[in-house]
């Protein structure tokens, strides 16, 4: 592991301005780059040179200094990477119908490779499958500049590691793993991001790196089902699966506290290890257990919480239909207002489906028009009152954000569904 060091002062294009690309950019201008956020998003751009940020961990007051002294610079023109050097992309990489969409990375290598020149660096972030770094990005950056990686420029991957709404693990104090196609390349890579980061980890190559990333995730949401479907069995069984957990996390080793919930969110654990999965399937021919057994437990965890309500309603004399739903938190994790991939997406579909009035209140995820708002559009956001609370006939807390009073709600509300464990008392059901 590297410390940092004093930086000197590079021209820097971050390709994308998401919850990865933007915090990147604003470390990198705050440390003394000259730093181009470059999107395809017109809407988002423009918010950015009035100086407003849509992402939780970059204050509008962090970014209004470096618009002052244009040392962040945000744009749609692609004309505006030309004589970067440092290019680091952070793009999304959905999946379409299980197969990884690899779209945006290709066109901003194409971007790229239009502009770059000898001496200057590449450095993939997006999420992807080992070996996309050499076998996707590379030949495109190549053709598109006529240089030849590794000899005329640096090229390298480096898995982003943002956990959004995180206080304690920022971008600048968290481990960033690095990788390059040669040695050179490696140091390169490396230097850049030990002016941004506390600590820098090199591996060995970029396929080690993409499986960093990946492994990461895949362990987060193997043991996230594990949790899932402890809480599934544990309920029929009469037993109170939070108060083992409780129990097994006075271990100090051996044991790793993880939570049931009401599915999972966000690019990372829906996406990620599906990229893996599908990789060993395509090149080895085989299938993947655990994550396609993690999959669909995670991805059937709306319809459990569904079924739990539906229970929980008739055994107070209401049917689900017409019945008031109040969902707290439309996020996909507490504290956040990242509601990608969000399972209360799906839970609001199958109660609006099966005839409930369903209504959602989210401090964090304000509207439709939320950047991250994906698959809410349509759901009646409203704001959490006393009147509101007493005239639900049951309230379902998905995302326990901190923000949320909680004493109000508990008092308030004739019936709770709590599937993050934050209520107690006789009208509360636990997942």
């Amino acid at each position: 592991m590297i410390r940092n060091h004093e930086p000197h002062r590079l021209r820097v294009v971050v390709v994308g301005q998401g919850y990865v690309g933007l915090p990147l950019a604003v470390r990198a201008a705050e440390v003394g780059h000259q730093v181009v956020g470059l999107d395809v998003d017109a809407g988002r751009i423009k918010r950015l040179m009035l100086g407003e940020s849509y992402v939780e961990d970059i204050s509008d007051r962090r970014l209004a200094p470096l618009l002052a002294a244009g040392v962040y610079r945000p744009t749609v023109d692609p004309s505006d990477c030309a004589g970067f050097d440092v290019a680091v992309v952070t793009v999304p990489t959905p999946l379409r119908d299980g197969v990884p969409d690899l779209s945006h990375v290709e066109d901003a290598a194409r971007t790229l490779g239009r502009h770059l020149t000898r001496g200057a660096t590449v450095v993939l972030e997006s999420t992807t499958y080992p070996g996309t770094t050499e076998e996707v990005f590379r030949p495109l950056l190549e053709h598109g500049s006529g240089l030849t990686a590794g000899r005329d420029f640096h090229l390298g991957y480096s898995p982003e590691r943002i956990d959004p709404g995180n206080p304690t693990w920022r971008l600048e104090n968290t481990p960033k793993v690095v990788s390059g196609i040669t040695p050179s390349s490696l140091e390169s890579v490396r230097d850049f991001y030990a002016s941004l980061v506390d600590t820098v980890v090199p591996v060995d190559s970029c396929k080690e790196a993409e499986l960093t990333k990946l492994l990461e995730n895949t362990f987060r949401h193997v043991n996230i089902a594990l949790a899932n479907e402890l809480a599934i069995f544990a309920h029929d069984l009469g037993i109170d699966v939070w108060a083992a957990i409780d129990a097994a996390s006075t271990k100090p080793f051996g044991f790793m506290r993880f939570t049931p919930g009401p599915g999972v969110g966000g690019h990372c654990l829906p996406v990620d290890p599906s990229y893996l999965s599908w990789r060993v399937e395509r090149t080895l021919g085989q299938n993947f257990r655990f994550v396609e057994l993690a999959n669909d437990v995670n991805n059937h965890m709306p319809d459990y919480v569904v079924r739990r309500l539906v229970t929980g309603l008739n055994e107070r004399g209401k049917p689900l239909n017409g019945s008031r739903i109040l969902l707290l938190g439309v996020a996909y994790k507490a504290n956040t207002g990242d509601a990608r991939e969000t399972p209360a997406a799906r839970v609001a579909e199958l109660l609006t489906g099966m005839g409930a009035q369903v209504q959602a209140a989210d401090p964090h995820v304000l509207d439709d028009a939320h950047p991250r708002a994906g698959g809410l559009e349509g759901l009646q956001r409203v704001e959490v009152t006393p009147s509101l609370l007493a005239t639900a006939d049951a309230v379902v807390l998905l995302a326990d954000h901190d923000a949320f009073d909680y004493p109000l709600i508990s008092a308030h509300s004739p019936y709770i569904l709590d599937c993050r464990r934050r209520l107690t008392g006789a009208h509360v059901d636990s997942l």
